[in-house]
């Protein structure tokens, strides 16, 4: 056996365990039912197999029964009480030459482990049916397309011709007016329908003092600058004919300073207003705000009569057209000083919103939020964008631009280290309901991180395929620019299509249809066959399909597979089970057989 077998032999080798719909084959509708979940063995590895999981606080364990026996593995069952809401467990191998082993989510561990990297069920999947299945487009209104509609700017804006470039960083960033509207959206309804996405997610369409438009002054109303009410009731009626899904964009951490609420307590301790904000007097500005930005004033969720406005906020919308929302800064809601009740306003919205979508921004470790109870997911900032842009960023990328920290450069094994150790601890549905994405209008577009087409289209192999619902940023299609977030808000080139990155664009609404036709890439388990320093190579698995991939940033030996019938789907063939050595290059194979 060569080196490259015995690597993949090992990578299979190993037990396995995902909370995917393989290894979870029954789930009950109520509290106290039970769970039945399997675990895969590979013959001899293990005598004895017990699960491990938390009751009220309290572990407890069962003994595993042996379900099936095939193609030297084992399959082994067990019943899992669900006695709270969300369920921790992991496995406990026994005898074999496992010896004494625990499964959790970060893989087979020979001493005692925390809880924290546990596998987690949730008794509620929680998100709607359809986003599994889903590829996101972001549109940042005033950038992606003006219908043309004469507005007044307000005194804040600094008008732009729609072809120059954004200041980008400076006094006027958040003032930079293009003229992009709602109806302009819908007179390129037949562009984002092309691409294959079935979902369009829209950053905040309120009345505000800014273009981003993050800083509210009211939840009440469509800017007029966008077009206002009813050109918002056109798209969603557009958009919806063509099957599309709308989100919205909501700051339930903070509104604008020029919000009608906290003009009204600013001006009078006594109004009912007063109690929806933090007023101290020793604070800077006299008030708790975002990061210190004296435009965004904190909102107060200890206070009932904020919970009375937001749900006819969040209802409102959804009832008018929204199928779900995204929650801006959702880390930070609920959460000032001594006063911690993010997860109870999570779990308060996941109520409200039923059955629509929420989804939660998060940049970093969003796991101890992300418990099944409360947001049905988050922007994968953390287990997927920045694992990516470490293995495949070019040599100009030497800051990490959320911490200003020197960037990393990782090998294929540290991205899959982090992407499992982000996949740990979590319910599955919450990361197959997480948005995948490798950039956003808060960072560089990934096209200036890698600084090569040949590694760019690697990363969107790797977004298509990897757990999570791909969400793209308008203009990634294209081939749009940016090395910060501010300057890849640029505006869509609708008038210069020589400048469209034509090889992208082709990628791109190809992988959205394997994406959407794919119950493997929608649902799927995932196990890594293959794991070094260039070439990461992995399945997809589902009752029904079984696809394998492979992402390579440079040339690499060849690997042996056991698969002997593999139909290519995208990318280069297979032959006689042996995987292409070229790259960079991204792969996709049906397993057949």
């Amino acid at each position: 056996m060569t080196a490259t077998e015995a690597m993949r032999a090992a990578a299979l080798a190993e037990p396995h365990h995902d909370g995917s719909e393989l290894y979870v084959s029954e789930r009950p509708d109520e509290l106290g039912g039970k769970a039945v979940i399997r675990v895969r063995v590979p013959d001899g590895a293990a005598d004895e197999v017990m699960l491990r999981y938390v009751a009220d606080g309290e572990p407890k364990t069962v003994t595993a029964v042996v379900d099936e026996r095939s193609d030297g593995e084992t399959w082994w069952r067990a019943d899992l009480p669900m006695e709270n809401l969300a369920v921790s467990y992991r496995w406990l191998l026994a005898g074999g030459h496992a010896g004494y082993a625990w499964l959790n989510g970060r893989g087979l561990m020979r001493t005692e482990v925390a809880g924290a990297d546990d596998f987690r069920l949730a008794l509620d999947p929680g998100a709607p049916a359809w986003h599994t299945g889903s590829v996101v487009y972001e549109i940042f209104p005033d950038r992606f397309a003006s219908s043309g509609a004469e507005h007044e700017p307000p005194p804040w804006a600094v008008r732009r011709d729609w072809d120059t470039l954004p200041e980008g960083r400076g006094p006027n960033t958040p003032r930079e007016w293009y003229g992009g509207d709602l109806p302009g959206i819908e007179q390129h309804l037949d562009h984002i329908e092309g691409l294959g996405v079935n979902v369009i997610y829209m950053t905040p369409f309120f009345p505000a003092g800014s273009t981003h438009r993050y800083d509210a002054s009211s939840f009440d109303h469509v800017d007029p600058l966008l077009g206002g009410d009813e050109a918002f009731a056109s798209l969603a009626r557009a958009a919806h004919a063509r099957g599309l899904k709308l989100v919205g964009d909501l700051t339930m951490n903070h509104c604008g300073v020029t919000h009608d609420w906290f003009e009204r307590a600013a001006a009078d301790e006594r109004s009912s207003e007063r109690e929806l904000f933090y007023f101290d007097k020793r604070l800077p500005h006299g008030y708790a705000n975002w990061v210190g930005v004296r435009t965004l004033p904190t909102l107060n969720w200890s206070s009932d009569e904020l919970h009375t406005r937001m749900r006819a906020i969040l209802r409102h919308w959804l009832d008018a057209g929204l199928d779900g929302w995204r929650i801006d800064v959702a880390n930070m809601v609920g959460r000032y000083r001594d006063l911690d009740v993010n997860h109870d306003v999570a779990a308060w919205t996941r109520k409200i919103v039923a059955p629509s979508l929420l989804v939660a921004e998060h940049g970093h470790d969003f796991r101890p939020d992300l418990d099944g109870t409360g947001w049905h997911g988050t922007m994968n900032y953390a287990g997927f964008l920045r694992p990516v842009w470490w293995w495949l960023r070019g040599d100009h990328i030497t800051e990490d631009i959320f911490s200003q920290a020197p960037a990393p450069r990782y090998g294929g094994a540290g991205m899959v280290s982090a992407m499992q150790a982000f996949r740990a601890g979590v319910p599955w549905d919450a990361t197959l309901n997480s948005w995948t994405l490798l950039d956003s209008h808060d960072v560089a577009r990934f096209g200036h991180v890698t600084g090569s087409r040949e590694q760019h289209l690697v990363g969107l192999g790797l977004q298509f395929t990897t757990p999570g619902v791909p969400m793209l940023f308008a203009g990634d299609e294209l081939g749009v620019g940016g090395a910060w977030g501010e300057d890849a808000r640029r505006t869509m080139p609708w008038d210069r299509p020589e400048s469209w990155d034509t090889t992208l664009l082709g990628a791109i609404t190809q992988l959205t249809g394997l994406r959407r036709s794919s119950d493997a890439l929608a649902r799927g388990g995932i196990r890594y066959l293959h794991v070094s320093d260039d070439a990461v190579a992995y399945l997809r698995e589902t009752r029904t399909e079984r696809l394998l991939c492979l992402a390579a940033r440079a040339a690499h030996d060849p690997i042996a597979t056991p698969f002997a019938d593999l139909e290519t789907l995208y990318g280069g063939d297979a032959r006689d089970g042996v995987l292409p050595a070229d790259g960079p290059a991204f792969h996709i194979w049906r397993i057949n057989g």
